[in-house]
């Protein structure tokens, strides 16, 4: 290597070290296949959004929502619980449009890699996985082998090597593998993970939320039913309480989990609570309750820029072609 070529490497790799930066290639320079599996956290934060971008998303009326999926960029993908329509919107200008027509099978929780959308089949009972840019079907896995009006496959967390989905009205956690070589996954991979330990199924809403602990190396999972917070042994599904200090979460729904933070969205309390975890989750603070007059049963959280979007589930008003729903934007920084 000559000189020249010394200078221009020691360059590049100060301005690298200097701004934190790590380069990706462009989509358009990404194989179709194979993929990689998918990270912990979508680096979703480091996208920016424009000082005029609105607060306040309206959806089409209707759309009764309840996950939200952020990315690339300030792109937003939301599910419709109620007929499994799929809406893609520009969260830098609030326009949209529907990417997946409805189906008359409920969409609940949506994370997303690449080119994927990961979804949970609500009372289907089912593991869904959806084209980005066409919004086509292109897998779907039975989990629970009868499902009843009782089924409620609800949330979704994608780590290095797994799919995990909760299911609200049973004691168990389904773990989906994800093929290293980035092919779909397939029925030979679906797991049931039993809940044992601290996990003590009840009436109503029961496994929800799903984050990763700060470390890595473990689930959280919030009860909504008895708004604790739980840590999960990903092998063995044991759950231990996390000690919050006496503090609890009534209804506590999705997590979102920021370095050793934990926000978590509260539907009946209209709020977001701000927990401090240590790295293994195994003690945490609530250190504020972010708060805005808009909420009205807010589900899920997803993060770009310095905001927050909370889709409002308004799960008190009736689901009709005429209702108004909407996404609500904080900056849990202020």
């Amino acid at each position: 290597m000559d000189r020249r070529a010394v200078l221009v490497t020691l360059l590049v790799g100060l301005v690298l070290t200097v701004t934190g930066c790590t380069i990706v290639p462009e989509p358009s320079e990404m194989p179709a296949e194979p993929l990689p599996a998918p990270p912990a956290s979508p680096p979703t934060r480091l996208a920016d959004l424009p000082a005029n971008a609105p607060d306040l998303v309206k959806l089409p009326n209707g759309f009764a929502p309840e996950g939200l999926a952020i990315g690339p960029g300030p792109t937003g993908y939301l599910g419709d619980r109620a007929n499994g329509a799929i809406y893609r919107v520009d969260l830098a200008t609030g326009r949209g449009m529907v990417l997946s027509p409805p189906t008359g099978r409920g969409v609940q929780g949506l994370k997303l890699n690449r080119d994927r959308l990961y979804a949970a089949g609500a009372d289907t009972g089912d593991a869904r996985v959806y084209d980005l840019g066409t919004g086509r079907l292109l897998v779907s896995l039975p989990l629970v082998k009868q499902p009843n009006k009782d089924t409620m496959v609800n949330d979704v967390l994608l780590t290095e090597d797994a799919w995990w989905l909760t299911e609200s009205h049973g004691n168990v956690l389904y773990r989906v593998g994800l093929p290293p070589d980035g092919a779909l996954p397939t029925q030979r991979d679906v797991r049931a993970v039993p809940l044992t330990g601290d996990f003590h199924p009840r009436p109503g809403t029961n496994a929800n939320g799903i984050a990763p602990t700060p470390d890595g190396k473990g689930l959280l999972v919030m009860q909504s039913n008895t708004g604790r917070l739980l840590r999960v042994d990903p092998d063995t599904g044991r759950a231990t309480g996390v000690d919050l200090g006496g503090a609890t979460l009534p209804d506590g729904d999705g997590l979102l989990l920021e370095g050793q933070t934990l926000y978590v969205a509260l539907n009946d309390g209209n709020a977001v609570a701000a927990i401090q975890l240590d790295a293994t989750a195994g003690k945490g603070r609530l250190t504020r309750r972010i708060t805005d007059p808009r909420f009205d049963k807010p589900t899920t959280l997803a993060a770009v820029g310095d905001r927050i979007y909370l889709p409002q589930a308004r799960f008190d008003a009736p689901t009709t072609p005429a209702t108004a729903y909407t996404v609500i934007a904080v900056r849990p920084a202020k």
